[in-house]
């Protein structure tokens, strides 16, 4: 039980990366926060499953763009557990679209989400994150290798793991360490059918390892730079993509 006494937010975390992450620091001891925006049965699932497996679990609805949201999520955390161990930042989204197609709407969606969520979180996050506190930003293989239509979500995973690096040397001071972990092809509800026939065949041909990660993968990685063993670990983004350089293909 590496987490043990421990209390921990995963955003986004009613499906996909951000669920797997929730459930695995769960299984280890911590208290865990599953945040949502609008899928409340989903999270109360994951609640569920958590209580399951002998651990401890709230669902609290803030949508993550927002900054009214993000500080009453975080009030929430200070009145009901008084402090905070792990923040791990999850909620995103991601709109592919071709230069030529590119909207002012989509790009603040992207970018007021990934990235100003992110540093929302962080602001609050260290109001309440404990002296060997531990930030974990979900970014993407995409932040260095962009796939075709991804300029935008790409931009964003690539500010992610520079805020990662710079918000490390700001807070290492205070004893946080911030970590950035760049999934690659993942099976999560958001990828459902994305992967499928000749694409899904070439992307499994590119990975080294053989197959598509699961969230699973990227929790067991969440999990390590949660605990103490990951203790002299910050400023780092670390791939979790089963070996994948470039596009996969």
């Amino acid at each position: 039980m590496k987490l043990q006494g421990k209390t921990a937010l995963v955003t986004g975390a009613s499906k996909g990366i951000g669920a797997g992450i929730a459930r695995a620091l769960g299984a280890q001891g911590a208290t865990v926060i599953v945040n949502y925006a609008s899928s409340r049965r989903e999270a109360e699932a994951v609640v569920a499953d958590i209580a399951s497996n002998g651990g401890s679990a709230l669902a609290v609805q803030a949508d993550m763009s927002r900054e009214a949201d993000v500080v009453r999520l975080f009030e929430t955390i200070r009145g009901e557990f008084g402090t905070l161990d792990i923040l791990v930042n999850n909620a995103g989204v991601a709109v592919f679209q071709l230069i030529d197609d590119l909207t002012e709407e989509a790009f603040h969606k992207q970018f007021n989400l990934n990235v100003l969520g992110y540093l929302l979180a962080i602001r609050e996050g260290v109001k309440l994150l404990s002296s060997k506190g531990s930030v974990i930003n979900i970014s993407s293989i995409l932040s260095t290798d962009p796939y075709l239509a991804s300029s935008v979500y790409s931009a964003t995973k690539g500010a992610v793991d520079t805020l990662t690096f710079a918000l490390a040397r700001e807070l290492g001071p205070r004893g946080i360490r911030v970590n950035s972990i760049l999934p690659g092809h993942t099976n999560t509800p958001a990828t459902d059918g994305h992967f499928a026939g000749e694409l899904g065949e070439k992307l499994i041909a590119g990975t080294p390892l053989g197959r598509f990660g699961e969230p699973e993968d990227i929790a067991g990685l969440a999990l390590f730079l949660a605990s103490d063993d990951a203790h002299w670990v910050t400023g780092e983004s670390i791939r979790a993509s089963g070996g994948v350089r470039g596009v996969g293909y």
